[in-house]
């Protein structure tokens, strides 16, 4: 498995964990009235900054690769 292929299934997990926080901030907002606790209001931005960085990684890999390659 390249460094792609392992980056881009941890893309794939990490925004499941990030839907699963999201999902459990407005579940807590509709059963509880009130605020939800801190830990739960930031739960989100862990996962959201390991999507942006991977994400960005994704995204500039065939730019990187096309210019990596030697013309023939």
């Amino acid at each position: 498995m390249s460094a792609a292929d392992g980056t881009r299934t941890c893309h794939r997990w990490v925004s499941i964990v990030f839907t699963l926080t999201v999902v459990a901030n407005f579940a807590w907002r509709a059963v509880v009235s009130g605020e939800p606790p801190a830990w739960l209001t930031y739960a989100p931005l862990p996962p959201l900054f390991v999507q942006l960085l991977s994400g960005l990684y994704l995204f500039a890999l065939p730019y990187t690769r096309r210019y990596g390659k030697r013309p023939a």
